[in-house]
């Protein structure tokens, strides 16, 4: 399956904005889809995951409580909606799919072309 993930842009902190990863096609019920990032010289880090199937999700300590990933499963895309953005949150985004519920990168196998969110002070 491809990914492609779009939305980024630039914003002011504490502005919000809605990143989209679409798949090219359904994906399996045992997927699991994700959100990564990878900061300027800083290593690739996770963000957010939910299972393609059902409403089961994970989220990253810095950004729980701001960010929510959603679904919508008759577009085959996933949101990552980030409200209350920081100066920190500029990164690259990543979408990228998997089958297992896990937090780390080298478990997913499927992977997009980043957005850039520029987060601006």
């Amino acid at each position: 399956v491809q990914l492609q993930a779009f939305g980024g842009g630039l914003v002011q902190a504490g502005g919000s904005l809605r990143l989209s990863c679409a798949a090219s096609r359904r994906p399996y019920s045992s997927t699991v889809m994700a959100w990564f990032r990878r900061a300027p010289g800083k290593e690739r880090e996770f963000v957010a995951l939910t299972r393609w199937s059902r409403d089961s999700t994970s989220y990253a300590d810095s950004v729980k409580g701001r960010f929510t990933i959603s679904r919508d499963n008759a577009k085959y895309t996933v949101y990552l909606n980030m409200a209350s953005l920081k100066p920190e949150d500029t990164a690259v985004y990543l979408c990228a799919s998997g089958s297992q519920f896990s937090q780390s990168s080298n478990d997913y196998v499927n992977w997009g072309q980043g957005t850039l969110v520029t987060v601006s002070s």
